[in-house]
């Protein structure tokens, strides 16, 4: 039982490049794109809700959260949807990594915006 449910979280973790495609994919309903770009964007962020730090509830996040987030987002999209986001993710990222590193830009994008705001908050008072 407990590697058949390492095994199902291993699969819905190798299925994030999908969901991606599927996020943008024009049959996609809006509520499973808003869906699928949160589970991309936390499942790809350096920064955990839970820091993993902290002991036990540190993993929390990467055992239970992104596989959670992943499972959902796979039920809003359409099963036709979903096969050809599959195949195209197959062909596309055949190592579970994108051949295109610019995919990571909006996600660093962000992460810069977030920093900025910090540091302008914290020594432009």
């Amino acid at each position: 039982m407990k590697k058949n449910l390492k095994e199902r979280v291993n699969q819905l973790m190798a299925d994030i490049p999908a969901v991606f495609i599927a996020m943008k994919d024009g049959d996609t309903p809006f509520s499973a794109k808003l869906l699928a770009g949160l589970t991309v964007g936390y499942a790809l962020s350096p920064i955990d809700l839970i820091p993993d730090f902290i002991p036990v509830l540190g993993y929390l996040d990467d055992v239970v959260i992104v596989p959670a987030l992943i499972a959902l987002t796979i039920k809003k999209i359409p099963a036709e949807v979903w096969e050809r986001s599959r195949q195209a993710a197959g062909e596309q990222w055949p190592n579970g990594k994108p051949k295109k590193w610019y995919y990571a830009i909006p996600v660093v994008l962000l992460w810069l915006l977030i920093l900025w705001l910090v540091v302008k908050a914290i020594w432009f008072k």
